[in-house]
C-alpha cells in the first residue's frame, strides 16, 4: 500500500543518518513471467515481508511505478486497450534513473504511485527508506544502459510464452476486461514489444531462472546469496567481483536438483505489490 509523504520527514533523523550503499538487483522477464512472484518469494524466505517498512533490510520496487503521465489522447487510447505500455517510451526513464541513483546513494526517496484502472499517476507517493538490498523488477529494466549498469546483479525470469499468455488472460479477465480486447492488445503490442525490446536484454542477465517461482532451487540459491550480503559476508559489490576476474555467468539454473532446507530468515521488511499490467 502507498504511504503518504507525511509519514517521512526529509529533514528527520532517519533521513540524516548515514546508510551503506545498497546492493541493487534487477529482475526482468516478459509479461506474466513471474517477476513479482519471484521477488515476493525471495522476501518471504528472507522473513522480510512481515517487518515494519522503515526497519526493512530488503525491499521490492517495480518499474511499473514509473509509467509516464499520459496525455488526454493517450489516456483515451489506454482505456480502449490501444496504448502500448510495453514500449520503452512508455516509461519515465529520467525519473527512474534519478530515483534509483538516490536509492543507491542511501537516500530516502518518494516513488510514484500509478493507478492502472485510470492509467494515471496519483498525487500520493510511496516513501522508500534506505535498505541493504533492493530488488527492482520490470519488463524493461535492462533496456536502458544507464539503468542497466546500476545493477550489481541481474536476474531474468524465463517462462514459456504460452504459460505467460494464459496467465495474462486469466489475470486481465478477473479485472473485468474483455477477452477480445486482451488478445488484441497482446498480439498488437505485448508480443511484438517482448520480442523487440525485452527478449534481447536476456543476454545482459547474470542469472537466468527458468520456470520462475516454480524453480525453488534457483530461488533458494539467490536467497542464500542475499543472506550472505545481509550478514556482511560479501563486501565487494562491484559488477564482476562476485564472479571473479570480471566474468559473468549466464547459464540457467538446473531444471531438476535436490533442494536443500529453506534458508534462514532475515530480519527486515517488504515493500509493495500492486494490480499491475505486467
Amino acid at each position: 500500500p502507498a504511504v503518504h509523504p507525511a509519514m517521512a520527514s526529509a529533514g528527520g533523523p532517519d533521513a540524516e543518518r548515514p546508510h551503506p550503499k545498497p546492493f541493487l538487483i534487477g529482475v526482468s522477464g516478459g509479461t506474466a513471467s513471474g517477476k513479482s512472484t519471484v521477488c515476493e518469494k525471495i522476501m518471504e524466505l528472507l522473513g522480510q515481508n512481515e517487518v515494519e517498512q522503515r526497519q526493512r533490510k530488503v525491499l521490492i520496487l517495480s518499474q511499473d511505478s514509473f509509467y509516464k503521465v499520459l496525455t488526454a489522447e493517450q489516456q483515451a487510447k489506454a482505456l480502449k486497450g490501444q496504448y502500448n505500455f510495453d514500449h520503452p517510451d512508455a516509461f519515465d526513464n529520467d525519473l527512474m534513473h534519478s530515483t534509483l541513483k538516490n536509492i543507491v546513494d542511501g537516500k530516502t526517496v518518494e516513488v510514484p504511485t500509478y493507478d492502472f484502472v485510470t492509467h494515471s499517476r496519483l498525487a500520493e507517493t510511496t516513501v522508500v527508506y534506505p535498505a541493504d538490498v533492493v530488488l527492482f523488477e520490470g519488463i524493461l529494466v535492462f533496456y536502458n544502459q544507464d539503468i542497466r549498469d546500476m545493477f550489481h546483479l541481474r536476474l531474468f525470469v524465463d517462462t514459456d510464452s504460452d504459460v505467460r499468455l494464459s496467465r495474462r488472460v486469466l489475470r486481465d479477465m478477473k479485472r473485468g476486461r474483455d477477452l477480445e480486447q486482451i488478445l488484441t492488445q497482446y498480439t498488437t503490442f505485448v508480443k511484438p514489444a517482448f520480442e523487440e525490446f525485452c527478449l534481447p536484454t536476456k543476454k545482459y542477465a547474470d542469472v537466468i531462472i527458468p520456470r520462475g517461482v516454480d524453480n525453488m532451487v534457483a530461488i533458494n540459491l539467490i536467497v542464500q546469496h542475499i543472506q550472505d550480503i545481509l550478514n556482511g559476508d560479501i563486501c565487494k559489490w562491484q559488477r564482476g567481483a562476485l564472479n571473479g576476474h570480471g566474468r559473468t555467468y549466464k547459464r540457467p539454473f538446473p531444471e531438476q536438483a535436490e533442494s536443500g532446507a529453506v534458508l534462514a530468515a532475515g530480519k527486515r521488511s517488504h515493500l509493495e505489490s500492486s494490480s499491475r499490467p505486467h
